[in-house]
């Protein structure tokens, strides 16, 4: 007698997200970490972009404004030079990088960005919306 097997076309694919997000898979890289990125509004007037970078500085971040999107680029690379081994430079790099589309209410000239303990905070004001124009009913 045979077994029937269901074939499931996103199997591999579901399999190896599961590798990719769980925590097992990451178990043997310590230092490895995927980058947060929170974005939400504040009272309705401010736009506020989190990124979570650990092991950045300030100097390897980018923060600008391109074509109405907000772009945050990191990137950093470590170089290890040591006389007694053979190899002449060791090196390493990481980057991140996000864009996130601006409302059309976000004024791109009132943009504000803040590191602090691997926190890169940006605030966008935004524009007040135009109030509704009431209209008159004539009987």
């Amino acid at each position: 007698m045979s077994n029937i097997v269901k074939f499931d076309p996103f199997a591999e694919i579901q399999f190896l997200q599961k590798q990719l997000l769980s925590d097992d898979w990451f178990s043997p890289i310590k230092t490895m970490q995927m980058p947060t990125t929170d974005v939400y509004t504040k009272d309705d007037n401010e736009l506020h972009v989190e990124s979570h970078l650990p092991n950045f500085d300030q100097k390897d971040v980018d923060v600008h404004v391109d074509k109405g999107m907000l772009v945050i680029r990191a990137e950093r690379h470590e170089q290890e030079k040591d006389k007694e081994k053979k190899y002449i430079v060791r090196e390493s790099s990481s980057s991140f990088y996000r864009s996130i589309r601006l409302p059309e209410i976000a004024d791109e000239n009132n943009i504000q960005a803040k590191m602090k303990n691997g926190v890169l905070k940006v605030t966008v004001k935004l524009k007040e919306l135009p109030k509704p124009k009431q209209i008159t009913i004539e009987a």
